[in-house]
């Protein structure tokens, strides 16, 4: 290994999609093939919608501005009013970012961060919050409850509801006193809120409301993509919108470094922020293979717990969750061992329901055999 290698070995934990390669073989033997319930990938087409404002500003020889142009900035602040009754919020809150991974990613060492800070992460988290943090050369605990940071005085705080990879949906009241909290300890608390629109047994709330803010910004960040809802992870379309001095910090580094989100994929994000329809009939794709999949689960012994939102059903048989993942490989169906996300997931498995309707129907199938 190069030292470079043992530079990034360092630094960086496996990535955990390469420990699967033995379940993903197995699953792949099926003789119906595989059902890859792994990745929340979406598999649906891009909405209309997306696909025309993007093919209209494909002429785009120039290159695009960091912070995004102020009508597509201003279609983010209409949607989160119009869906969420957010207000107090201008163009000049909002940042487009490529994809919402690259923001989390990046986003300890653009602020600075370094090794005197501390970033929380919940206990059961999307490994970028934990990565991004160990980029920067930070300290990361995994904490749950304010209680249990002690005397500690985190720089950055990351909350994720409806969640990845449980899809616990946090309340209004709880998100409210964590904002506290956090302005109280001098942190800015980020919420990952790219599920936002996926509560099924709960309605999910945004620390962008004025409800649970208190009627400020300050100090507060929310993270949205429009990978779930518009079926658009290929074009790396997201934002980030929250406390103004944050994002201007932002805009500052980014400008250095060139990241720009391109002006086609500006355009197309703006198209589908101003378009509820078509996420309405995703949801409605999504609850049904939801409710399919979940029952031919149950009926094979499994658990659901919490899932009251996001695009994963978070299963257990009571068992080590590799072994969970080899015994539903047998079947051809691959998911994502819980301890990818944490040890608190050592006995679940994530299973994504972002597959087709046909891949999703081999699965029920398979489940209930017998």
């Amino acid at each position: 290994m190069t030292q470079s290698g043992r530079q990034v070995s360092a630094r960086f934990p496996d990535f955990p999609w390469d420990t699967l390669a033995e379940a993903k073989a197995k699953a792949a033997a099926h003789p119906d093939g595989i059902v890859d319930l792994s990745i929340g990938t979406p598999v649906d087409d891009a909405p209309a919608v997306a696909q025309d404002a993007l093919a209209a500003a494909a002429n785009a020889p120039g290159y695009p501005t960091v912070l995004g142009p102020e009508a597509m900035r201003q279609s983010a602040v209409d949607w989160l009013r119009r869906c969420y009754g957010v207000t107090g919020l201008g163009p000049e809150h909002v940042l487009a970012t490529i994809g919402s991974k690259e923001l989390i990613g990046n986003l300890p060492v653009q602020l600075g961060l370094g090794p005197d800070d501390l970033v929380v992460i919940p206990e059961l988290a999307y490994p970028t919050y934990e990565v991004g943090a160990r980029y920067a050369g930070c300290r990361v605990i995994a904490a749950d409850s304010t209680v249990a940071l002690g005397p500690e005085r985190p720089s950055l705080v990351y909350v994720n509801s409806p969640a990845n990879p449980h899809g616990a949906i946090l309340g209004a009241d709880h998100l409210r006193k964590l904002v506290a909290w956090t302005r109280e300890h001098g942190a800015l608390l980020v919420s990952d809120e790219c599920y936002l629109e996926f509560g099924w047994d709960a309605a999910p709330a945004t620390v962008l409301h004025p409800a649970v803010n208190g009627g400020s910004l300050d100090g507060i960040l929310a993270v949205h993509s429009t990978s779930k809802r518009s079926n658009l992870a290929g074009y790396r379309a997201a934002f980030v919108a929250g406390d103004a001095s944050v994002i201007g910090e932002l805009v500052a580094v980014r400008k250095h470094l060139g990241f720009m989100v391109p002006a086609p994929v500006q355009a197309a994000l703006a198209s589908v922020l101003a378009d509820d329809g078509h996420v309405a009939a995703q949801r409605e794709r999504y609850a049904a293979r939801r409710a399919a999949l979940r029952n031919a689960l149950e009926s094979a012994g499994f658990r659901i717990d919490h899932s009251e939102g996001s695009l994963y059903l978070w299963a257990t048989r009571d068992e080590p969750c590799r072994e969970t993942v080899a015994w539903l490989a047998e079947l051809g169906i691959l998911v994502a061992p819980g301890e990818f996300y944490g040890p608190a997931g050592a006995r679940h498995v994530r299973v994504a329901f972002t597959a087709t309707d046909d891949r999703i129907d081999a699965a029920v199938a398979r489940l209930t055999a017998g």
